[in-house]
């Protein structure tokens, strides 16, 4: 099939906004000049001048210019003189058009992406992530669609909202399957380039040492054979399937991952939720700090380098010897000036949570998140025995049946086994999800223990009163429902994929507070990354909003046999 060669230049056109404040098209064009080309350097084409501001100014009073990445389009700008002598609303104009220039796409000429058939299952919306590049499908891909459309699975909807999105390409007005399909013709603007499929048969040549006709090396021998017929454009496989890419790396083809669906590239990257102020911070901030005393807590307005740094809901420590320590977390941010707001000590014995105290900073944090009323979503990560569930649940039992803020703890979590699946399980729903939750019962035995002098008695009413007000439900179910006034804990969220977190946090109603929780090391679904995570998702997407916040434990509490294991093991 012939593929129109990549140009070396790609047409790139101005947003419509900067052409708003145009009364009428320009009436002056200017050429910019060009300067002799040196040797050996062909002559760059001449660019027209648009006026953004839409009047009849000449073309002198014109003095600093940009370029439209990848084709000249110069827009010239106002000088100083000129800018004096217009009116104020003009000058607005013409300061939006400024402010809205075009960002910076990738120099040099457009890549080809043969994309393989699982990342359509990973991502149907794929087609439309390469930007201004050209997308190919082999025609095995589109034989092993069809063959995964069938079923209730998450990867039999992709495929099916897959097909459906490429029905939508090729049956678009005017679409030419044989000249390349316009992948923006579907009213997906972000996507520059064009879609082809294979209509013909290709001179494939596979290597001897690979068996014929599995669709893999198939789908090789068809990137192979586009390299070499549309050199030196570069032609690049793209697919979730690691044997697949070391194989395409032995034969010396290109291939990358498909990365859109990786929130951050490193775990290290990631949002703690916590920052240590400096040592010199006092010294710097001293002078222009202001603070003022709200009840029990201090507060405290700070300016200065540190301020774009911080994000609301963040916790901000200080701890120096022979210095006071301070604990605190961004409430406010205007400007340059950010408010600190003191915590509140849950690691002494009168300020125990269903008689749990905190032992460490970062669960000090967590804490002071779990009970404030006015945090809607909350984000726990954390190795195993950093205090978590136990945490979450003790802050829900006391919202719900001390302070009757919530009418009841909703607890779920993915159910993904570790090793072999024993089968099905029965009962009711609650039966079913009852080997899930051990974890909620060795917690729940914690925190039911009273005083000695209470007795059995005293100790079987009180796990009564904690069993009537809390739920186990299936994440299966979650689809339509709406909770109104209840304590949601995601337990394991680290298993969910991006479409299931935003599927259970959608379910929230008025004041209900969603908690997730999970170890980003211990992830037992197949295909997700700590990067590709539902729960890294969520940390990434809230974090900054003032109803939400997040924070990563750092040290076990559990036992020192736990910790031990944790670090050597």
């Amino acid at each position: 099939m012939p593929l129109p060669v990549a140009p070396t230049k790609r047409a790139a056109l101005l947003p419509p906004e900067a052409f708003e404040a145009n009364a009428r098209p320009p009436q002056k064009q200017a050429r910019k000049p060009v300067a002799p080309p040196e040797t050996g350097t062909p002559e760059r084409p001449q660019a027209l001048a648009f006026d953004t501001r839409g009047g009849s100014a000449p073309a002198a009073a014109y003095t600093e210019s940009f370029y439209a990445e990848d084709e000249e389009i110069v827009v010239l700008e106002p000088s100083e003189s000129t800018v004096e002598a217009e009116p104020a609303a003009r000058r607005r104009a013409a300061a939006d058009a400024r402010a809205r220039k075009p960002k910076a796409k990738s120099t040099g000429p457009a890549k080809l992406f043969v994309l393989d058939t699982n990342v359509l299952m990973h991502d149907p919306m794929c087609l439309f992530r390469f930007e201004e590049h050209d997308v190919f499908l082999p025609m095995i891909v589109l034989e092993e669609l069809d063959g995964h459309k069938k079923g209730t699975t998450e990867v039999a909807r992709n495929a099916r909202q897959a097909s459906r999105s490429l029905d939508a390409l090729a049956g678009a007005k005017g679409a030419d399957i044989a000249a390349g399909i316009k992948l923006d013709s579907s009213g997906h603007r972000e996507a520059g380039g064009c879609l082809f499929f294979q209509t013909q048969a290709l001179e494939v040549l596979q290597p001897h040492n690979l068996p014929q006709g599995k669709a893999d090396n198939q789908i090789l021998g068809v990137v192979q054979a586009l390299r070499d017929k549309h050199s030196p454009r570069e032609v690049v496989l793209v697919s979730k399937d690691i044997n697949m890419r070391v194989k395409a790396r032995a034969l010396g083809l290109a291939t990358e991952d498909y990365r859109n669906d990786k929130t951050i590239d490193d775990l290290e990257l990631m949002y703690s939720g916590a920052l240590a102020l400096p040592l010199d911070f006092w010294s710097k901030h001293g002078k222009t700090v202001e603070s003022w005393q709200s009840g029990v807590h201090t507060y405290y307005r700070i300016s200065g380098p540190i301020v774009p740094s911080l994000l609301i809901n963040q916790f901000v420590y200080f701890e120096a010897p022979g210095e006071p320590s301070l604990y605190a977390r961004v409430t406010e941010i205007r400007g340059k000036t950010a408010v600190l707001k003191t915590l509140k000590d849950y690691g002494h014995l009168k300020h125990s949570v269903w008689g749990v105290t905190t032992r460490n900073r970062e669960q000090n944090f967590a804490m002071n998140l779990l009970m404030d009323p006015e945090i809607d979503f909350v984000t726990l990560t954390g190795t195993a025995g950093t205090g978590k569930t136990l945490m979450a649940l003790a802050s829900g039992l006391t919202q719900v049946l001390d302070e009757r803020r919530y009418t009841e703890i909703i607890v779920t979590r993915a159910t993904v086994s570790v090793g072999e699946d024993i089968g099905f399980l029965p009962g009711t729903e609650e039966e079913k999800m009852g080997p899930w939750m051990g974890a909620l019962d060795d917690n729940l035995e914690v925190l039911a223990k009273t005083e000695t002098s209470a007795g059995e008695w005293g100790r079987a009413a009180t796990t009564e009163l904690i069993r009537s007000r809390i739920k186990v439900k299936s994440m299966n179910f979650m689809r339509g429902r709406t909770f109104l006034n209840k304590y949601l804990i995601i337990d394991e969220a680290q298993n969910l994929t991006p479409k299931q977190m935003k599927t259970l946090i959608t379910r929230a109603g008025p004041g209900t507070k969603i908690i997730c929780m999970g170890n980003l090391a211990q992830i037992d679904t197949p295909y997700l990354t700590e990067g590709s995570s539902g729960l890294t998702f969520a940390v990434d997407k809230f974090k900054g909003w003032p109803h939400g916040g997040h924070i990563t434990l750092a040290r076990g509490e559990r036992s020192r046999l736990a910790d031990f294991a944790s670090e050597a093991l």
